[in-house]
């Protein structure tokens, strides 16, 4: 059986969770079948069973484009590439919407069934319009049309499949649950401290972490606010970058400025840093936050949790799923608008909140330690990629029948 995954991430482009998910599942799929990855790059590794072929695109043709849907047409122009060339596999597995559209052509064109993991899902995220102008109406379309003709959808929560039931008329037999997961062979504890000095990071005060893009998906403004409210015993290092608009970008930035004027302690990493990099951040904060107000998963939360980090997090989506309030960490309620842009009611409350769980776990070392000893098992005993792989596997087998 071979199996062909359609993905705008994959190695060494990575920046979100998605991404992130295609690296190991591809990995740990090839060990069960031949796999091909096609994605947005320049990629190239045809050995097997894990084949990568990377697209380009030259979009010097695209000047005269509204500069927020220039992604749209390049997702589009990607898409047509990944069905050039036949790839003789059985199934087309697509990730984001940046992929959709690829997905519907090889189905259609090759008579592949069509299986789509939901990471997250575009009505739910209405500030992308921010980003995409109108794009944003192609991407929630091309969603929608996927989704509902897919021959199986996977939700990476209870959560999402609700989610999913909710906005889309997709028939309850096709969804799956599997959930994201973590190498934590690859994700442990580490205890060294190389990048400290390139931040300005004190080793001799305890430090919370946040780690992520700056998007309003994220929170990021609302940890960001918070930092009035956190005790000053310890730092703050927010690994932020990767902004999704200049507006939310500017946002960031006055909203950093402002903390700057109300206490020390406050370390911006403007930069997507590589992976061992946030496994020592991970390895050697005190606890990680995670603000996020919208998160079908939140694999950010299993990656601290493996490096034996609890978490203080927003109780939404999936994170309530990996975070086991009391035992891995504190999940923090937030009452969230009923219309776009589904910000919290009372953002001035839900920092507060954030900064009370946060100075909770600081003042308590011993809790803290049980906390990071939970997080590791629950990491290692529930959420192993291995096991992910042949839930995904046999799903695919059932397609072919």
């Amino acid at each position: 059986m071979k199996a062909l995954l359609l993905t705008n991430e994959f190695p060494p482009n990575v920046y979100g969770g998605a991404g992130v998910h295609v690296e190991y599942l591809s990995r740990e799929l090839s060990q069960l079948m031949d796999v091909e990855v096609r994605c947005f790059g320049e990629q190239l590794d045809e050995s097997k069973p894990l084949t990568v072929r990377g697209s380009t695109v030259d979009s010097a043709s695209f000047t005269d484009a509204d500069p927020r849907i220039k992604p749209v047409l390049s997702a589009l122009a990607h898409n047509i590439d990944f069905n050039v060339k036949p790839s003789g596999a059985d199934v087309v597995h697509c990730h984001t919407w940046y992929s959709h559209f690829g997905g519907i052509a090889a189905k259609l064109s090759y008579g592949m069934p069509l299986v789509i993991t939901a990471h997250s899902l575009e009505p739910l995220r209405p500030w992308k319009r921010e980003q995409l102008g109108g794009g944003y109406d192609f991407s929630s379309w091309i969603e929608k049309t996927a989704l509902e003709m897919a021959d199986a959808v996977i939700a990476v929560s209870k959560e999402t499949k609700a989610d999913i039931l909710n906005h889309f008329d997709v028939d309850e037999s096709k969804i799956e649950m599997i959930y994201n997961g973590i190498d934590t062979e690859e994700y442990q504890c580490v205890d060294t401290q190389r990048c400290f000095e390139k931040y300005g990071i004190d080793a001799d005060k305890p430090f919370v972490l946040f780690v992520g893009r700056i998007t309003r998906q994220k929170g990021i403004v609302h940890l960001v606010n918070a930092i009035k409210n956190i005790d000053e015993c310890c730092q703050v290092v927010l690994c932020a970058g990767a902004p999704d608009t200049p507006e939310i970008a500017k946002e960031m930035s006055d909203a950093v400025d402002v903390a700057r004027t109300q206490r020390d302690g406050i370390i911006w990493i403007e930069e997507m840093v590589s992976k061992e990099t946030a496994i020592e951040l991970y390895s050697n904060a005190a606890l990680f936050c995670c603000p996020s107000i919208y998160e079908p998963f939140g694999i950010i939360n299993l990656e601290a949790m493996a490096c034996e980090t609890p978490v203080v997090a927003s109780a939404v989506g999936g994170i309530k799923e990996v975070v086991v309030h009391g035992e891995t960490g504190i999940l923090v309620p937030v009452e969230q608008l009923k219309e776009a842009p589904f910000e919290p009611v009372e953002p001035e409350k839900f920092s507060n909140d954030l900064a009370n769980a946060i100075n909770h776990l600081m003042a308590d070392p011993a809790l803290r330690k049980k906390m990071a000893s939970a997080s590791r098992a629950r990491a290692v005993e529930t959420f192993s990629w291995t096991a992910i792989a042949e839930q995904t596997a046999e799903l695919y087998r059932r397609l072919k029948k």
